[in-house]
């Protein structure tokens, strides 16, 4: 592959109204090349998720190569979050039919090895969703780590959960597949629940979206019926943190610390031991997002989308 400034990326997601988000910052920014967008059961079903993509490609009018990845987490059955993103996953917005040339025959695990070994210098993997393909793809093709330069994925929490007391989303729906990566030695950066609910958009922000250009519309129509806070207290934009760590790091509080997977607890599956205060004595294996200037990231936000069209 040609040489870019830019630096390559991955994108595993699951569309999802805080992923397209993420996306559209993600796909429009002159920093990040994203070769290629797979994707994963999560806010809905991997159908629903593979289309919803493909249609926001087309709103966008843009050529990305996509994958369909795993259908179901690794040993659990399916769970999602419809009653955030509605039963469609972008509720709230009539989109075009998608673009089915975006669409590759082979499997995401299949097509993210293929761009890792063919890279000319490492690749960022940047998760938005559970962790199964990313899980796979090192269980099944440990030859493609060395092109990894690092995962930074949105998932777990430092304290209290969406998905259980102490469970985030992503983490939760396969903790299995999560332990396989966060004890897979690779370079891992967690941006955690409680960075989306800095990370608020307000009545303001919404309007100023809005104004901004079609997709700062269409966004605006999505957040209508998102149901992750409310609009009058603030929406949480969980996913566009990564996307803003990736781009403007300064911008968070970072250390770097020890975090286990929890997969055994009869209420704890998929919790994210975090340990900040070294009660563990385990070496660290995960930088972890612990703050994040919400004033910044608005800005941030904002002018990102005014890349879009």
């Amino acid at each position: 592959m040609e040489k870019t400034n830019k630096r390559p990326i991955i994108i595993d997601t699951d569309p999802g109204i805080d992923d397209a988000m993420a996306l559209a910052a993600a796909l429009f920014s002159k920093e990040l090349d994203v070769q290629l967008l797979t994707t994963v059961a999560g806010n809905v079903s991997l159908e629903k998720v593979t289309r919803n993509l493909l249609r926001l490609l087309t709103f966008w009018d843009l050529k990305i190569p996509v994958t369909k990845g795993a259908s179901q987490p690794l040993l659990r059955a399916a769970r999602d979050a419809s009653e955030v993103h509605g039963e469609s996953g972008l509720a709230g917005f009539d989109f075009p039919d998608g673009n089915q040339e975006n669409l590759l025959p082979e499997s995401a695990v299949a097509a993210m090895r293929r761009v890792l070994i063919a890279a000319t210098e490492p690749v960022t993997i940047v998760a938005l969703a559970p962790l199964t393909n990313l899980a796979l793809l090192l269980r099944e093709y440990p030859e493609a780590k060395e092109k990894i330069a690092e995962i930074v994925m949105m998932g777990g929490a430092l304290g209290r959960g969406n998905f259980g007391a102490y469970t985030e989303f992503n983490i939760g729906v396969d903790p299995e597949a999560a332990r396989i990566v966060f004890d897979s030695g690779l370079k891992l950066t967690m941006v955690p629940l409680e960075m989306g609910s800095i990370a608020k958009i307000y009545p303001e922000e919404s309007q100023k979206m809005a104004s901004l250009n079609q997709t700062g519309r269409m966004l605006y129509s999505l957040l209508q019926h998102y149901r992750s806070g409310s609009l009058d207290s603030g929406l949480e934009m969980y996913d566009s943190t990564v996307i803003a760590y990736l781009l403007n790091p300064s911008m968070f509080t970072v250390e770097k610390l020890s975090v286990q997977i929890e997969t055994q607890g009869a209420y704890t599956a998929g919790a994210t031991i975090v340990d900040l205060a070294g009660f563990y004595q385990e070496p660290a294996n995960c930088q972890v997002c612990v703050n994040l200037d919400s004033t910044k990231f608005s800005t941030w936000l904002l002018a990102a989308l005014a890349n879009c069209p």
